[in-house]
């Protein structure tokens, strides 16, 4: 009995072969997933054309030839490793000359390529689509003349209709992994930006990219300018860190990425005339710059001991993470300088901060007032500043301020304002004015994101009158016979507007005036429960105690923030000043 009798007969009416179409397309159509449409194809073939050896092999462009995606019959090793240049080979003058192949004693055939000893003919058809060449559905038997122009005819048509299922099951594929990958690329961006050890970063940075893209060495190299060099961040071959020599900025591939400021991919460096041999056996290379703010700090440059390891979608891979990994470095490169910084300054920060005690005046003893003062900062220094100035020794200036920020950056830009305070206030009388002139002062020497909120009070002992201007500070907190007055004193604080006005508020004090200046770091504080001290509890506590001398006032306010915050930290600098009119 004719073995492929089963297969000639089926189709004996049109309408039957119309129906069994319609079947292949509703099987090949029902899915997106590449590994389950071939396995339908599998079947549908396997039930219509008898058959031992099944395979279908997709064309890969950067390959150049044909790979088994799906096979049934084949050795694992065959599937694994073998690619197949057009031409060569059954299937491959199949999808070269993009007509079937239908050979009938394969021993007599040159281009036969050897799937199985027992095989004698073999059945080859590509798939077609829009012009463009998806791949072969190929067919192997141990029978002589197995398959005949029926049979070419029918995988023909078969292979018309998969091949479109194919084809959009592998766009899918690749519109799903680019999401993958973009979605994946997103959460490293984050992870990334979060790592400030740099070579934490960089060997984070190494495992990442080869979940993405396999290499056999990943460098990352930072720019020199002056030397014209790049010189090794990170250097990994086959797993092992190693050290590599400086190169030369403007030879190599990884040169031309730095000089072109765009990715350069070598397919293969022996055609490749930049090519510096740096380690035996690389054949691929891409090299991707590393860009901030429009300068090159670096390249990330991939080998791999493969020809074509690398391709125009690792290029955009790469190109679309690369901005993040190239700030990332630079925000690490600098975190661990700044470090290495501060551990070198540490000591001169506690030298300044004794400076800082002596630079910061002592209650002075200001004409027919009482003064104290108190300070507590919330770290090494404070950002907080105050000065006294006497005029002719019955008028004095009181200056009360909180520079923007905390810690040593504050105290760096407070030291600065307090020597324009100290040039300027001796000149200046008028609150105001001295407000509008340190304003001028700060904005030429304007510092991003830096700047005072300033008190300035003008006091005159002979007509007990303070003359007050406000640039952003707390408003003083008066307190005449264990009541609270307001006063309405507000405006810009200096170093923030050019040509800002600042206006005056005069008020008139009484013997037993108790007057509270505070930074915001008193009233802003919080406890363990996440509570604010906060300005009422702050005037009930000091009209409470304004029996106390000023001295003592102002420790027992800070006293009583401590009791408040209990194991909080403190969060700014809190600074306060009493004054007791006589």
């Amino acid at each position: 009995m004719n073995p492929k009798g089963k297969s000639r007969v089926r189709f004996q009416e049109r309408a039957e072969l119309l129906d069994f179409l319609l079947e292949v397309s509703a099987i090949t159509g029902e899915t997106l997933d590449l590994d389950r449409l071939l396995e339908n194809v599998a079947d549908i073939v396997r039930r219509v054309i008898p058959h031992e050896l099944f395979a279908i092999l997709l064309y890969s462009e950067r390959r150049r030839g044909l790979k088994i995606r799906y096979a049934v019959g084949h050795r694992q090793e065959l599937v694994q490793n073998l690619i197949v240049p057009l031409g060569e080979g059954v299937t491959g003058v199949a999808a070269r000359d993009r007509k079937p192949v239908v050979v009938a004693d394969v021993r007599d055939e040159q281009n036969y390529l050897n799937a199985m000893d027992a095989v004698r003919s073999e059945l080859a058809v590509p798939m077609i689509v829009r012009h463009k060449l998806v791949g072969v559905i190929d067919l192997q038997s141990t029978s002589l003349n197995a398959f005949s122009g029926q049979e070419r005819a029918l995988l023909q048509l078969i292979a018309g209709r998969v091949g479109t299922s194919i084809d959009n099951a592998r766009l899918y594929r690749r519109v799903d992994r680019q999401n993958r990958i973009q979605r994946t690329l997103t959460l490293l961006a984050q992870e990334f930006s979060s790592i400030l050890q740099l070579d934490t970063l960089l060997d984070k940075i190494a495992k990442s990219v080869r979940t993405l893209i396999n290499y056999d060495a990943f460098i990352v190299l930072q720019v020199d300018e002056s030397a014209k060099v790049m010189r090794s961040l990170f250097s990994l071959r086959y797993d092992q860190r190693v050290q590599i020599d400086v190169l030369p900025l403007d030879k190599g591939i990884t040169g031309a990425a730095a000089r072109s400021r765009h990715s350069v991919l070598t397919r293969d460096t022996s055609a490749d005339p930049r090519y510096i041999e740096s380690h035996p056996g690389i054949r691929s290379e891409l090299a991707v710059p590393l860009i901030v703010k429009d300068r090159v700090i670096g390249v990330m440059d991939l080998e791999s001991e493969h020809v074509a390891a690398f391709t125009e979608d690792h290029v955009r891979t790469l190109g679309l993470i690369a901005p993040q990994i190239a700030i990332s470095i630079e925000n690490a490169r600098l975190y661990e300088e700044l470090e290495r910084r501060e551990k070198s300054i540490q000591q001169d920060l506690e030298a300044a901060r004794q400076l800082q005690k002596v630079l910061l005046p002592a209650s002075p003893q200001l004409p027919g007032i009482e003064t104290g003062v108190g300070y507590k900062p919330a770290r090494t220094v404070s950002g907080d500043v105050y000065d006294f100035f006497d005029y002719d020794g019955e008028s004095s200036m009181l200056v009360f301020g909180d520079s923007s920020g905390k810690g040593a950056a504050a105290a760096l830009y407070g030291a600065l304002f307090n020597g324009l305070v100290r040039s300027i206030a001796p000149r200046r009388r008028s609150p105001s004015l001295l407000l509008s002139e340190l304003n001028k002062a700060l904005m030429e020497r304007q510092v991003e994101a830096r700047y005072v909120t300033l008190l300035a009070m003008l006091w005159q002992s002979r007509e007990r009158k303070f003359t007050i201007s406000n640039a952003g500070s707390t408003t003083p907190m008066i307190c005449r016979n264990c009541e609270i007055l307001n006063l309405d004193a507000s405006g810009l604080p200096v170093g923030l507007l050019e040509r800002a006005e600042y206006d005056e508020l005069e008020f008139a004090a009484k013997a037993g005036d108790v007057i509270l200046l505070y930074s915001d770091g008193v009233s802003d504080q919080t406890n363990e429960a996440g509570q604010l001290y906060g300005e009422h509890r702050l005037a009930r506590y000091f009209t409470s105690i304004t029996d106390l001398a000023a001295g003592e006032l102002a420790s027992a306010l800070l006293e009583d923030i401590v009791r408040f915050r209990g194991a909080t930290p403190v969060h700014d600098d809190q600074t306060v000043i009493v004054l007791k009119v006589h």
